[in-house]
């Protein structure tokens, strides 16, 4: 039996919303357990929900009103910055993808992506953290060698060699205390090597970590995860 997953849709178009849980309705692992069509709203719903009974990843349009995506991913990663976030919408361009990437959001999809995409997405951002597609990859590769718009992540050989190693750590899931049993360090020294790495890459949690992993090519792409 594998883990349910339960996700939470924040779209301002109601028949959009209505077609992701119509779409989820009858299936066996993924559950929808918030729908809303105003972003305030669902801040609202959040709040007043125990953290326990939160759901495990958002699914979440950008243009909206009167709150638009941006800002909801914003307040969302400043008080939740481990729920997972997928963008589902119709901007899909290099330029927005590289801000939202950079944002901590783990997986970015247009809308006319099929209903196997999504699942994929869902499943392989539950279990891995972040869902990237090749074509995602080639698209971030051109946003941060783009003049016009280069964003402020740095460059692999800015990390020195030790924070590289707790990186590619960070990467497979270790918690401080195993990476500090691994590496021969202090559980101290580690958090101060996470903070650098932090600092020094722009990310604003893990996700935005493994991310510039992966755009960098110290950690490879994470496998799929295909549910029927």
């Amino acid at each position: 039996m594998k883990d349910l997953i339960n996700i939470a849709i924040v779209d301002d178009e109601s028949l959009f919303v209505e077609g992701i849980t119509v779409l989820f309705s009858d299936h066996e692992n993924i559950s929808i357990i918030i729908s809303e069509t105003d972003a305030t709203k669902f801040l609202s719903r959040l709040v007043e929900l125990p953290i326990e009974e939160h759901p495990d990843l958002v699914l979440i349009d950008l243009q909206m009103e009167p709150m638009d995506g941006f800002d909801l991913v914003e307040e969302i990663k400043m008080v939740y910055k481990d729920l997972k976030i997928i963008i589902l919408s119709s901007h899909y361009k290099q330029n927005v993808f590289g801000h939202m990437i950079k944002m901590g959001v783990s997986a970015f999809l247009p809308k006319s992506s099929n209903k196997q995409d999504l699942i994929t997405a869902i499943c392989t951002v539950h279990k891995t953290g972040v869902y990237f597609s090749y074509k995602d990859h080639e698209m971030l590769k051109s946003y941060l060698n783009s003049k016009q718009k280069r964003p402020s992540l740095i460059t692999q050989e800015e990390l020195s060699p030790r924070e590289i190693d707790v990186l590619k750590l960070i990467c497979k899931e270790y918690t401080n205390q195993e990476i500090a049993e691994k590496l021969y360090l202090s559980v101290r020294t580690i958090e101060s090597h996470r903070q650098n790495i932090l600092d020094k890459t722009g990310a604003k949690n893990t996700v935005g970590i493994v991310l510039y992993a992966i755009l960098n090519n110290i950690h490879p792409l994470p496998p799929r995860i295909r549910y029927v």
